[in-house]
């Protein structure tokens, strides 16, 4: 039988006394590291005025007839082998010839006609990565009069081919990836060289970063060692400060949406902050990142099929570390600061339970549904850290937050929710042009009623049917206070890749290349 909730200045004084001591837990794990290896290295970029004489060689043709990339020397039969493949050269289509003018290998790669997009350009360098990978010999591409609106299109060709030749397999004792020292040679005007390195070196290695966070298993990767490996990438990168803030400072600041996340496990949290000046005395933008190391759903279990995919719930966290080393590296003109919020979900002794009631930095207090809703609560505690400390610009989330969002867009999009118009403006716009594609989704007012709670300031989840994305987008917005413009991205759908030229199968690093174009809107 219940028994009678006695109040009494003693169990209210209890109530309001900490449960956990100022100090941290002890970790757990098997001691046992299971790999000392790096990747296998990717094969290196070279530019050059002129391609190697042998090895393959990379034709760019927007249509059959476009052969001014074609040597003199080769062009005869060229000619000859795409009228007998009655080759059109359309977009993504290809034709190798072997044996020809002294190459083992002619690909001819079809382009869309007209001016190429970023996009375009880099998709084309990626298939020819990822075509060529297994070759022991030079790889060239001819870029010379590829039509495009942007800036040194040969760049853009060798961020593709950057962004095609990733590989994760660290963890492999047999079947790894055999190591090629064969350079892949863009061949381009002497400015191509300098433009790569100033404007897309350092994306790539954003994206490359992320990539290996995400597809780090957990027993590697947990707050305290997502800082350490996000650190170890700054290291000499001008113009950056880090802050961790660990469980007792968040104690003392009040976070207790985040630290009601990490309760359960014992990995403690951390919140990691990233802050890039290049922008003089601007305000920043702030981006802000989901980072569940590891998402059981707590007490509020997942089912056990597919689990081992929430090693991938920090993707967020990742893509706004990677967006900001992307933007330190090339020196942009802008202020930026990137936190990673981070905690692993376990239903442990300690973990929160579903009706507990918990309170954010900002003093309003959460019921807590469902501990499987925990992204949102570490938004929560983030966001407010921001605007408290930075005084930002604007506030972007991003988080595999919803399965509602996989189920409205598929992985096609990322749902974009926004409260401010130029805000959502900028990132549809950095979004077009990045080739991390988003939808603008709706925050109707009816979210509000389905969220209320009976004993606090707002539920973390209904039982209901309904727009699951846009509640959960409606609870960080409720807890990010105005007037700062704030919007938030829901990755949920786009944080695995079946294979493009650019991303191969697996984790693509979503959210950085949109970063990358984001922080170049604020750009002095």
């Amino acid at each position: 039988m219940r028994r009678p909730l006695i109040t009494t200045a003693a169990s209210l004084a209890l109530l309001a006394t900490p449960a956990l001591a100022q100090t941290e837990r002890a970790p757990v794990s098997s001691g046992v590291v299971p790999a000392e290896v790096a990747n296998t290295a990717e094969r290196p970029i070279r530019f050059a005025a002129t391609a190697p004489a042998g090895g393959v060689l990379a034709i760019p043709m927007a249509g059959a007839a476009d052969t001014v990339r074609v040597p003199a020397a080769i062009a005869a039969a060229v000619q000859s082998a795409v009228a007998s493949a009655k080759f059109e050269a359309g977009a993504n289509a290809t034709l190798d010839l072997y044996g020809v003018g002294g190459y083992d290998r002619v690909m001819l790669v079809g382009v869309p006609t007209g001016s190429l997009s970023a996009v375009q350009l880099a998709d084309l360098g990626g298939s020819v990565a990822q075509a060529t990978a297994t070759s022991a010999t030079p790889v060239a591409i001819l870029t010379a009069g590829l039509q495009s609106a942007v800036a040194t299109p040969a760049a853009h060709v060798a961020r593709g081919v950057g962004l095609g030749q990733y590989r994760f397999d660290r963890l492999k004792t047999v079947d790894r990836t055999t190591a090629n020292a064969q350079p892949i040679v863009i061949v381009a005007g002497d400015d191509a060289a300098q433009a790569y390195a100033r404007d897309h070196a350092g994306l790539v290695d954003g994206v490359r970063m992320t990539r290996d966070l995400i597809t780090m298993p957990s027993n590697l990767k947990y707050p305290e060692s997502f800082v350490a490996i996000a650190r170890a990438m700054f290291e000499g990168v001008p113009n950056t400060r880090i802050t961790v803030l660990d469980e007792p400072q968040m104690r003392r600041l009040n976070m207790g949406s985040i630290l009601s996340v990490s309760q359960g496990s014992s990995r403690p949290a951390r919140m990691m902050i990233v802050e890039y000046r290049g922008g003089g005395d601007a305000a920043p933008l702030a981006l802000i990142g989901k980072g569940i190391t590891f998402d059981s759903g707590g007490i509020s279990l997942k089912p056990g099929a597919g689990m081992e995919d929430m090693r991938g719930d920090m993707s967020g966290a990742a893509a706004v570390i990677g967006g900001v080393l992307a933007a330190a590296k090339r020196g942009a003109r802008a202020n930026v600061v990137a936190i990673a919020a981070l905690a692993e979900n376990m239903p442990g002794a300690n973990a929160s339970r579903p009706g507990d009631v918990v309170r954010t930095m900002n003093g309003r207090t959460i019921e807590i549904i469902s501990t499987d809703a925990e992204g949102r609560m570490v938004l929560a505690d983030a966001n407010q850290y921001a605007i408290d400390r930075y005084k930002p610009a604007a506030v972007v989330n991003i988080a595999t937050l919803t399965g509602a969002i996989v189920t409205a867009l598929g992985d096609d999009y990322a749902g974009l929710f926004a409260r401010d118009e130029a805000l959502a403006d900028r990132i549809e716009a950095a979004a077009a042009s990045s080739g991390d594609p988003v939808w603008r989704m709706p925050l109707h007012p009816s979210y509000a009623e389905d969220m209320a709670s009976p004993i606090a300031d707002i539920a973390n989840a209904v039982r209901i049917p309904g727009a699951g994305a846009g509640r959960g987008a409606h609870f960080i917005g409720f807890l990010t206070p105005e007037p700062t413009p704030w919007a938030h991205i829901d990755m949920a759908g786009m944080d695995s890749s079946s294979g493009t030229p650019t991303a191969p199968k697996g984790a693509p690093g979503f959210g950085v290349r949109l970063f990358d174009d984001l922080i170049r809107s604020y750009e002095r």
